[in-house]
This record gives structure tokens, C-alpha cells and sequence, in this order.
């Protein structure tokens, strides 16, 4: 088989996984959008066997993208103790970033990019990407509710983003909302005012810009010194 013939098999697999995961999707819709975790966990056999079962759901909502985050969170926070929701609710968002990235990184970059284009979230997404580079660019879009967790997934998959570090900014970025969801439910809105949590924004964006900034400055004069460094060695070896 010609490496043409090899590209040609990849793209089809990619195209019929890609379709069924969309049929899927639009099979099962209303079932997808309305899991109800509380009876889920209610009719497990124990509550290992609950927490098995959430943290099923979570892989799931990784490749099919419907399945309500906020609410999924709730939800969870109101079916175990508190402690026990928490732990379900961070260690299901780290299988449902590393599923949506690993499906990035399966249908690969150019289709990803495509994909996103069509959507105004995916649109954000990619901005963002254009417009801020390294750790600091993905832990924003982790960190602001605007971007979509499993949508940011899937490109950063996509684009072969260093997985570990991946997995960590994914973590710290998505873990305070997801603690307050999980703990203080609807009535967050009550303790955290939107006016609050948009100037929180406000200020993190212009406080990353700067760190970025920095970081490059730091990056350029390190480059500088060793440039300098390497033609002062070759002078003298000469």
C-alpha cells in the first residue's frame, strides 16, 4: 500500500469516527442533555460503583460535547457528601480533558482547526490561540467559562500540545469553578455576583497579558546570553 493509499485509509477512518460520534449525538440528544446523575448514583450497588458510574459519564461528555457542565456539577455535589463530590467531580474532569484531547489528537490539527471555525466558540478559541502563545494562553481559556472545556480539548489535542502540561494548566484553570459549583450550587450566583465574577475577568486578562509580556522578555535576553555566550566560545576556540 502507497503512502497516498495509507493517507486516503486515515482520513476515511477519521471521517466515519468522526460521523458516527455526530449520529450518535443527534440519536440520543435529549437523553445526552438530561442525565440524571442523582438517579444514577441512587440505583448503583455501592458507592464505589457511583462514582464508577460518574466518572463513566464524564468520559462520555469528553467525546459528545451536549452534556451540560454546570449543572453535571451540581448535580454531582447534591448525589455524595461533599468531599467525596469533589474528589468525583476533579478527578471526571481530568478523564474528560484527556478523552476530548486524545480525539483531538486522533482526527488531527487541520480538521480540528476546520471544525472550530464554524462555530463562534470555536472561533474564540482559535483568536485566543493566535493572539497569546505557551502555558499561559491555555490556562486563560481553562480558567474563563467563555471558551468550552471539551471544544478547547480538542484543539489543544489537535495541535500535539505537550500532554502533562496539558493536563495540569486544564486542571488548575477548570478546578475553583468546579469546586464552588460542586459545593455551593445554583445559589454560587447569590455569593459571587456576575459583576464580581466579570471584573475577576477584567483582571486577569490584562494581568496574564503582562506575565506573558514578561515571560517573553525573560525568554528573549536568555536567548541573547547564550547567543553571546556561544560567539565568545567559538572566538576563543579560534
Amino acid at each position: 500500500m502507497s503512502e497516498k493509499q495509507k493517507e486516503i485509509c486515515k482520513l476515511t477512518v477519521k471521517i466515519a469516527v468522526a460521523a458516527a460520534v455526530f449520529v450518535a449525538v443527534l440519536l440520543n440528544y435529549q437523553t445526552l442533555t438530561n442525565i440524571d446523575v442523582r438517579a444514577l448514583v441512587q440505583s448503583a450497588a455501592s458507592p464505589v460503583a457511583a462514582a464508577c458510574t460518574v466518572l463513566l459519564v464524564y468520559v462520555l461528555k469528553g467525546l459528545v460535547f451536549v452534556i451540560p457542565a454546570s449543572l453535571f456539577y451540581v448535580s454531582v455535589g447534591m448525589a455524595f457528601s461533599p468531599f467525596t463530590a469533589v474528589a468525583v467531580n476533579l478527578g471526571g474532569i481530568l478523564l474528560e480533558v484527556a478523552v476530548s484531547y486524545l480525539f483531538g489528537l486522533f482526527l488531527g490539527g487541520e480538521y480540528i482547526e476546520k471544525l472550530l471555525a464554524r462555530k463562534k466558540s470555536g472561533q474564540k478559541i482559535l483568536e485566543m490561540q493566535k493572539s497569546r502563545t505557551g502555558a499561559a494562553s491555555v490556562f486563560i481559556m481553562r480558567l474563563l467559562p467563555v471558551f468550552p472545556i471539551d471544544f478547547v480539548s480538542l484543539f489543544l489535542g489537535g495541535g500535539k500540545y505537550p500532554f502533562g502540561r496539558y493536563l495540569l494548566l486544564s486542571l488548575c484553570g477548570i478546578a475553583p469553578r468546579v469546586i464552588l459549583f460542586t459545593l455551593l450550587g445554583d445559589t454560587i450566583y447569590a455569593y459571587i455576583p456576575m459583576k464580581l465574577m466579570i471584573t475577576l475577568i477584567l483582571i486577569t486578562v490584562p494581568v496574564a497579558a503582562v506575565g506573558i509580556l514578561i515571560a517573553a522578555i525573560v525568554k528573549r535576553k536568555r536567548t541573547a546570553n547564550i547567543a553571546a555566550e556561544n560567539t565568545t566560545q567559538e572566538e576563543q576556540d579560534a
